[in-house]
């Protein structure tokens, strides 16, 4: 029978099916962490840096669907949670952080390492309390990992060390802490509107977000009955992509034309479960109905027509019965002949180039999707990673994509890809990792060898903050403050346990790869890659376009002009306005 609070958390915990908590011991944590070490039932997957125990803790609720639990021992411990937490509450997934805090009575005295984490951590967190005394659990506790469940997102629970190991008096449990099963769909009468203003449209194209989680068949029979092309955000992709004889491809800075052209040529856009938020890439001229099970978020893109209140798979199914199905096909056509263009021109530009040196990161990319398994979890860093997974890998029912998409953190690829393997030890799990976000968080490779995870990955070592140099090219800034040097990363990893390879040159990429992916254990790739490839937005403003020329001009009159030759060498720089 527990009578701590620590072993009481440590309870409930089991109860709710937690497996794991990640965090790095402290002092204000050591009631805690022994009674996880006593009960011996959830494993304390020791990391290297909390804020990769936040990560961690993210992708693994991002792939489960449950709750993942992460800790920090007081101060600086709790504080370096943040910026991963920050990403698990704007991905909507849910997680729950222990925050060890300062003894109680020492609180507003300036002690050693005093913060005030129930007000840091309100911003990242739907529930945010500390608990003041013993009395407060195992309530405290659960109102915690309810809200966590239900809200899908952050709780925070802030305990003084001290309370830990004090007496509780026991609560009765209820049923163990899930996500509890519902419908929710809009009212008969609503669906009846709908349809009235879907049937009456000519041209209705589809964008699909993370809320298509779970109804890809639905979105499939209802793209089918409008004859719509169905357009996906970044986060939708693992979704809707696959088997969808109707997928245009991507919209946004990330994607491609042949989506933001569906967009644009409809008469009334259908979003569903989607917060996809670059308002110039909403239609100029368009009907639209937004359906969402978050009602508040309507409407905050662009201004929305139909407002619907429900989740994408019980919505769908009554809605399709009410639909005319003999329409015109003429926009679905046009729509699919375009983005079969498009992803021609994509993929023209994935190939080894003549053995020319360095390596195209679309050939890289495209390599890793042919050769992984068919239920691979793919993990990209933000920045150029992210352009490349969204292009060219290829999704299947099975596969999965998760990474720091709305949050936009760098060094989230190989901390989330610990929480992902930690949860599925026998699938394959794959950080596509920039330089920069590997360097970042670099003593998670030790978290990845400590922890005998067989975590892949594949670093785009470009020796350069990419992402950013594009962004200045666009903006006409010349590159500065940019540059990376880097180590060998493959022979790093060899020094700390990993198995590590180093390509320079494409004839060699196709090998390499599958030797690293085939690997029975830890592995990373070190690939040099073009530092001057360019990832264009599927549409260039005449802004864009002025500050490339205010870039080409600058560079050259700041003596860099080799540059603008390594540019135009490496893109070909006539496909800018393809």
């Amino acid at each position: 029978m527990a009578t701590t609070v620590a072993e009481i958390i440590v309870e409930r915990l089991k109860d709710a099916g937690v497996a794991r908590v990640y965090g790095i011991p402290g002092d204000s944590l050591n009631g805690f962490t022994d009674a996880l070490r006593v009960d011996g039932s959830i494993r304390w997957q020791h990391v290297r840096h909390e804020e990769g125990a936040a990560f961690a803790a993210t992708a693994e609720a991002s792939l489960t669907g449950e709750m993942a639990v992460c800790a920090g021992s007081c101060g600086p411990g709790n504080l370096h949670l943040i910026n991963g937490l920050f990403d698990a509450h704007r991905s909507r997934v849910p997680v729950l952080a222990i925050a060890a805090h300062i003894p109680a009575p020492e609180i507003g005295s300036g002690y050693f390492q005093e913060t005030h984490p129930e007000q840091l951590f309100r911003e990242c967190s739907s529930f945010c309390e500390m608990v003041s005394t013993p009395e407060q659990m195992p309530r405290l506790l659960d109102v915690a990992m309810r809200t966590a469940v239900e809200e899908r997102g952050v709780a925070v629970l802030v305990i003084p060390g001290e309370t830990f190991l004090a007496k509780c008096s026991s609560r009765r449990a209820g049923a163990p802490i899930r996500a509890v099963d519902r419908v929710v769909r809009p009212t008969d009468a609503e669906l009846r509107r709908v349809a009235a203003t879907l049937n009456a449209s000519e041209k209705v194209t589809i964008l699909a977000g993370a809320g298509t989680e779970g109804a890809h068949d639905e979105v499939v029979e209802l793209a089918k009955a409008l004859q719509a092309p169905v357009v996906h955000a970044l986060r939708g992709k693992e979704f809707v992509e696959y088997d969808n004889p109707y997928d245009v491809g991507m919209t946004g800075l990330l994607g491609f034309s042949s989506g933001y052209r569906a967009i644009e040529k409809c008469d009334t856009l259908l979003l569903l479960g989607t917060d996809f938020p670059y308002q110039q890439f909403y239609p100029s001229k368009a009907t639209i109905i937004q359906l969402d099970i978050r009602g508040e978020q309507i409407g905050r893109r662009c201004p929305v027509d139909i407002p619907l209140v429900g989740s994408v798979r019980d919505t769908i199914p009554p809605l399709l019965a009410l639909i005319d199905r003999n329409r015109d096909v003429s926009h679905l056509v046009s729509s699919r002949d375009h983005y079969a263009k498009a992803r021609a021109r994509l993929d023209d530009l994935a190939v080894n180039d003549r053995n020319r040196a360095p390596i195209h990161p679309q050939y890289l990319a495209r390599l890793i999707s042919d050769k992984a398994t068919d239920d691979a979890v793919f993990i990209p860093d933000v920045g150029s990673p992210v352009v490349w997974a969204a292009r060219y890998l290829r999704m299947t029912e099975s596969r999965r994509l998760i990474g720091s998409f709305t949050h936009g953190s760098m060094a989230n690829a190989v901390s989330q890809a610990v929480g992902a393997q930690s949860a599925f030890p026998g699938r394959q799990v794959i950080a596509l990792a920039g330089d920069g976000g590997l360097a970042m968080l670099l003593g998670e490779l030790l978290t990845i060898t400590q922890n005998a995870l067989p975590v892949k990955i594949v670093v785009f070592n470009n020796s350069s903050l990419n992402f950013v140099e594009v962004e200045m090219k666009a903006a006409g800034f010349v590159n500065f403050g940019t540059d990376l040097i880097n180590p060998d990363f493959a022979a790093l990893a060899q020094a700390v346990g990993i198995l590590g390879r180093r390509v320079e040159e494409p004839d060699r990429l196709e090998q390499a790869v599958g030797e690293i992916l085939a690997h029975d254990g830890p592995a990373l790739l070190d690939v040099v890659t073009a530092r001057q490839e360019l990832s264009i937005p599927p549409t260039i403003t005449a802004a864009q376009a002025k500050g490339f020329t205010l870039y080409a001009l600058r560079t050259v009159m700041s003596g860099r002009g080799d540059e603008l030759v390594d540019l135009a060498d490496t893109n070909l720089f006539r496909r800018l306005f393809d």
